[in-house]
C-alpha cells in the first residue's frame, strides 16, 4: 500500500498536487477537514465526539481523528493508498499515525515535503483570495503570520519523517505541470 504524506505551507499547492496524485497512482485522499465533516454528516459515535469538541471551539483529540482514519482504512481494505493531507500536524499525530499503520503492516512510505519561497507562497495566496474570497488568503499580515506558524509549528515534522529516511523534499516552483512530474518522479523510487 502506497501510504504517503503530502506537506508544506499555506499556498505550496497541496490541494491541487494532491488531485494530481489521487488520479495517478488511484489513492484514497485523506484530508481531516473532510474526514471529521463526513463523520459528523453520517452520525458516527466518532462524528459525534468530535462535534462536541467542535461546538465548544476546541480542537478535536488526535484520538479521536486517529479512530477515523482506523475507520476509513477498514471500510477501503482494496485502497491501493492513501494521500494524507494536512495530517499529520504534529509529532505526536504523526506518532500516532505510524501506530496505526505500522500495526497494520502498511506504513507511511515517504512524506513529499513541497518546498516554496515565502514570496511565491504570499503571492499565490493572495492570487487564491481575489478568486475564492477566502478571507485569510486576502490579508497579507494574516498570511505572513501562517506561514509563520507553520514553520514554527508544523515543520518540525519533517525532522521526524527524515530520520526514519522517509522526507522526500520536492521543489514547488514552477507551473503545476513541473511540479507534479517532480512528485511522480519521487513516488516512483518508492
Amino acid at each position: 500500500m502506497l501510504n504517503l504524506v503530502l506537506f508544506g505551507p499555506p499556498g505550496a499547492g497541496k490541494g491541487t498536487q494532491a488531485e494530481f496524485l489521487i488520479e495517478k497512482f488511484g489513492l484514497l485522499h485523506v484530508s481531516t477537514g473532510d474526514l471529521l465533516r463526513s463523520e459528523i454528516a453520517a452520525n458516527t459515535e466518532l462524528g459525534q465526539q468530535a462535534k462536541a469538541f467542535m461546538d465548544k471551539g476546541e480542537l478535536v483529540t488526535d484520538e479521536i481523528v486517529i479512530g477515523m482514519i482506523q475507520s476509513l482504512l477498514d471500510s477501503n481494505k482494496d485502497a491501493k493508498g492513501i494521500i494524507f493531507d494536512g495530517f499529520p500536524r504534529t509529532v505526536a499525530q504523526a506518532e500516532a499515525l505510524d501506530t496505526l499503520l505500522n500495526n497494520a503492516s502498511i506504513p507511511v512510505k515517504g512524506m513529499l515535503s513541497l518546498e516554496v519561497e515565502k514570496e511565491e507562497l504570499v503571492k499565490r495566496l493572495l492570487i487564491r483570495g481575489e478568486s475564492s474570497g477566502r478571507s485569510d488568503d486576502q490579508d497579507q499580515s494574516i498570511i505572513e503570520n501562517r506561514i509563520s506558524v507553520y514553520h514554527e509549528k508544523t515543520s518540525p515534522l519533517k525532522d521526524f519523517y527524515k530520520a526514519q529516511d522517509k522526507l522526500y523534499e520536492v521543489e514547488g516552483m514552477g507551473s503545476i505541470e513541473e511540479i507534479a512530474a517532480r512528485l511522480c518522479d519521487v513516488v516512483a523510487t518508492l
